[in-house]
């Protein structure tokens, strides 16, 4: 059975049929062509397809595409400013802490999400804000800087 829902995306409105079972990984992917969110698991155990709705920080593999009624969906894609990238995406690269990509959207959404809470936070915060999130390639030492420099550039430090 298909639902009708009205949602907000990377701050535009939004409209979209789905099934009433269909992962909201699978919306933004295949019907509203946002492929930033990868799956990697799809069972909420790696963080590839993280997004934020109504500014919590979620899997979407595990929330359901109809969910999104009347919520503000942010994606990796809602990040940069047209051509200007956002400092995340700025020091992720400039620090070299992404490899294959598959994690690294997740990653700078949980990022993001974490420096909206706490703008200045220590080390061992940034490794729990950024727990959910798996990679297999860069290790974590290259994220967990580039969030320091990006979360030091934000502060205005």
């Amino acid at each position: 059975m298909s639902v009708l829902v009205n949602t907000t995306i990377n701050g535009d409105a939004v409209s979209f049929a789905c099934e009433a079972d269909e992962p909201l990984l699978d919306v933004l992917r295949n019907r509203l062509g946002l492929t930033g969110a990868k799956e990697g698991c799809g069972t909420g155990d790696c963080g590839a397809c993280s997004v934020t709705v109504d500014g919590r920080l979620v899997c979407s593999c595990l929330v359901l595409g109809a969910e999104a009624e009347g919520r503000t969906i942010e994606t990796v894609e809602g990040m940069a400013d047209g051509d200007v990238l956002h400092p995340l995406q700025r020091h992720f690269l400039e620090n070299a802490a992404l490899q294959c990509g598959i994690c690294t959207p997740g990653f700078l959404i949980a990022a993001k999400a974490l420096l909206a809470k706490n703008p200045d936070p220590d080390e061992e915060e940034i490794r729990f804000g950024l727990a959910g999130n798996l990679c297999r390639c860069t290790g974590y030492d290259k994220i967990v800087r580039a969030v320091q420099s990006a979360a030091k550039e934000m502060r205005g430090a």
